[in-house]
Order: C-alpha cells, then sequence, then structure tokens
C-alpha cells in the first residue's frame, strides 16, 4: 500500500496506450491539489547521451570525459528542459537551486549544477532528463481511479542500479505484481 503518492512510482498499467507514457514508470516528486510534476524514467532520448549533452555545453573536462549514459525522456512538457535526479547521499556538495524530494532524491534543473556534476563526478548516482510529465488539478487522481496508473513506493535502487528496460518490471515486482498477470483493459461497472 502506498502512503503518499509522491515521491513513488507511477507505473503504466496496460490499459494506458498514450505513446508518451505505454508501459512507463514516471517519478512523480510533487503532488498536490493544485496539480502534479512527475519524470518518466524508462524511456531514453534516441541519440542523446550524457556525455553528449555535456561535450554541447562546454561541460565535459578532458582529463576524465563523463559516463556514455542514456538520457531519459521524462515527459511530453517543455522537452528541452533539463533535470538531473540524483541521490545526494552520494553527492560531494549540491546547490540552491537542488530540490529536496526524499532522503535519497533531489531534483535540480541547474545548469551550474549539471556542469559540476559533468567536471567533478560529485554525484555518482543520477539521471538526466529531459521534459517532465505534468497534470491538472485532479487530473492525475482521476487518472489513477480510472486503472491507467498503479502507485507505487519509490525504490532508489530502480532508478539508479535497475537498467532503464527492466525498470517497469521492476516497479511491478515492488508490489509483487507479475506483469503477466496483469488485465491489458480496465472498465468501469
Amino acid at each position: 500500500m502506498v502512503a503518499e503518492l509522491a515521491p513513488g512510482f507511477l507505473v503504466a498499467s496496460p490499459s494506458l496506450t498514450d505513446p508518451n507514457f505505454k508501459r512507463s514508470v514516471v517519478l512523480l516528486i510533487d503532488h498536490r491539489p493544485e496539480g502534479s510534476l512527475g519524470f518518466v524514467v524508462n524511456r531514453p532520448a534516441q541519440n542523446v547521451t550524457f556525455r553528449g549533452v555535456v561535450d554541447e555545453l562546454g561541460f565535459a573536462p578532458e582529463d576524465h570525459p563523463p559516463p556514455n549514459l542514456p538520457v531519459m525522456v521524462g515527459g511530453p512538457v517543455q522537452p528541452h528542459t533539463g533535470w538531473i535526479v540524483f541521490d545526494p547521499t552520494t553527492a560531494a556538495g549540491t546547490d540552491d537551486d537542488c530540490i529536496k524530494v526524499s532522503e535519497k532524491l533531489s531534483v535540480s534543473a541547474s545548469r551550474d549544477f549539471l556542469r559540476d556534476v559533468a567536471r567533478e563526478r560529485s554525484v555518482s548516482r543520477h539521471l538526466l532528463i529531459l521534459g517532465y510529465a505534468g497534470w491538472g488539478a485532479g487530473q492525475l487522481d482521476q487518472e489513477i481511479r480510472q486503472g491507467a496508473w498503479i502507485p507505487v513506493d519509490v525504490k532508489e535502487s530502480i532508478l539508479f542500479e535497475t537498467p532503464w528496460d527492466d525498470r517497469w518490471k521492476g516497479a511491478l515486482a515492488v508490489l509483487g505484481i507479475e506483469p503477466a498477470y496483469l488485465v491489458g483493459q480496465i472498465s468501469e461497472a
């Protein structure tokens, strides 16, 4: 049972066919009556890597190039805005623009912080994400009631240790759900 939606995962049910969210795992970082915000964490951007982004921005040091990690497409809203989701317990330091989501999760959209991560490897566990998913007032609650999303407690290991293409199955496993047993279409009685 999920105590609070945020921070937490939203796992797309098989009935969710929107191409932006089909078989997605969303890290929900904010959920309020006014709306919600999260990041899809299992959909890599095509031909975009962490190394490529920091090279293009001129942030990569020549003596130790950053890892060639995939960049995630966080959602359809502001797709050119970059976010770093990271484990602050592995950070050498953070800046004032970092938002604490939980004890082991923080978020930053700061270019300065991205530069520090690229140059100093100040954070060993991180994801670079472009764009985000947003919901208006009451919209996410309605989608959950309709069966589009399965709320799951957040597990940092799924974000930082599980390969992106195994995160959907891994998030369902937190609840003991085997994907093969999920119902494909949910209807209202």
